[in-house]
C-alpha cells in the first residue's frame, strides 16, 4: 500500500471520533427509545438501518456503541500507559532490585490469560465502564512496562543522558525530562495497539454480559442480541460485526502508520529521508 493511501487511516479515525463526539447533538433517534410495535422493522428514511428487537434505532445504537467502546479503549490505553511506562522507566534506569521487582510483577500478570483475568475481576466487582477501565488497564500494563524497559536500556547509556547526569540532575529529572521524550515513539505505537486490543476485549466481555450494562448500547451487546434474533432479522447481527471490524481495521491501520513514521529503520521513514535529502 502506497504512503498516500495509508494516510486514509488517520482521516477515517478522525471522522469516526468526530461522529462519536457529536452523536448526542446529531439529528438521530434516541438509542434507548423503544417501540414494540415496530420490532424488526426494515430500514427507512427515519431509521437508516432499521429497528431492533425492542424497536430501537439500530444506527443510533451503533454510533453510541462505538462511542462507548472508544471511550473505554482510550481510557484503558491512557491509564495502562501511565502506570506501565512509569514502572518500565523506573526499573530500566534504576536496575538492581527495582528491575527485578518490576519485571517479576509483570511476569505474574502475564501468567493469567487476559480474557480470564478480566472476566474474574468483572465478576467480582460488577460490570460497567467504571470497572472495565481499571481491569483492562491491569491487563495491558505489562506490555507498556516491557516496551518502556527495553527502550530505556537502549538510551540510558547514550551520551546525552551521561551529560545530563554529569551536570548533577536528579534521577527523577533524568527519567522524566531526558529519557521519556526519547522513548515516546515505541510507546505511541504500543498505545495504538492497546487501543485496538481493548476494543476487542471490551466487546467480548459485553457479549458475555460482563461489560457494558444494558440498556446502554454496546457493540458486544448488539452482537449477542443480534445472534439471538438472527432468524427474524439477520442484519441485526451483521451491522455491529461490520462496525467492530471497521474499528479494528482503522485502529490497526493507524498503528502501522505510527510504527512506520516513528521507526527510523522502516522503509517509509527511509524513503522520506531520501526525498528530503534529494
Amino acid at each position: 500500500m502506497t504512503r498516500s493511501l495509508r494516510l486514509i487511516w488517520p482521516v477515517l479515525l478522525t471522522l469516526m471520533v468526530t461522529a462519536c463526539l457529536l452523536a448526542p447533538v446529531l439529528p438521530i433517534p434516541d438509542p434507548l427509545k423503544m417501540n414494540m410495535g415496530q420490532r424488526f422493522a426494515p430500514p427507512s428514511a427515519a431509521f437508516l438501518l432499521g429497528q431492533d428487537e425492542m424497536g430501537r434505532d439500530v444506527f443510533s445504537r451503533l454510533l453510541f456503541g462505538v462511542r462507548i467502546s472508544i471511550f473505554i479503549a482510550l481510557s484503558t490505553a491512557l491509564l495502562s500507559a501511565i502506570v506501565g511506562t512509569a514502572l518500565g522507566i523506573f526499573g530500566g534506569y534504576m536496575r538492581g532490585l527495582s528491575e527485578i521487582f518490576t519485571l517479576r510483577a509483570m511476569d505474574i500478570v502475564l501468567c493469567f490469560p487476559p480474557l480470564l483475568l478480566a472476566m474474574l475481576a468483572v465478576t467480582l466487582y460488577g460490570p460497567g465502564p467504571i470497572t472495565l477501565i481499571p481491569v483492562l488497564s491491569v491487563v495491558f500494563v505489562p506490555g507498556f512496562t516491557r516496551v518502556a524497559y527495553a527502550s530505556v536500556l537502549t538510551v540510558r547509556s547514550q551520551d546525552y543522558v551521561e551529560a545530563v547526569r554529569a551536570m548533577g540532575a536528579s534521577n527523577g529529572r533524568i527519567m522524566v525530562k531526558t529519557i521519556l521524550p526519547n522513548i515516546m515513539g515505541p510507546l505511541l505505537v504500543q498505545a495504538s495497539f492497546v487501543t485496538a486490543a481493548a476494543v476487542v476485549l471490551e466487546s467480548g466481555l459485553s457479549f458475555l454480559g460482563l461489560g457494558v450494562v444494558p440498556p446502554s448500547p454496546s457493540l458486544g451487546l448488539m452482537i449477542g442480541t443480534g445472534r439471538a434474533a438472527i432468524a427474524h432479522q439477520p442484519m441485526l447481527l451483521v451491522w455491529p460485526c461490520l462496525a467492530l471490524v471497521a474499528m479494528i481495521l482503522i485502529l490497526n491501520g493507524v498503528c502501522d502508520l505510527l510504527r512506520d513514521w516513528l521507526d527510523p529503520r522502516s522503509s517509509a521513514a527511509l524513503g522520506g529521508v531520501g526525498k528530503s535529502g534529494a
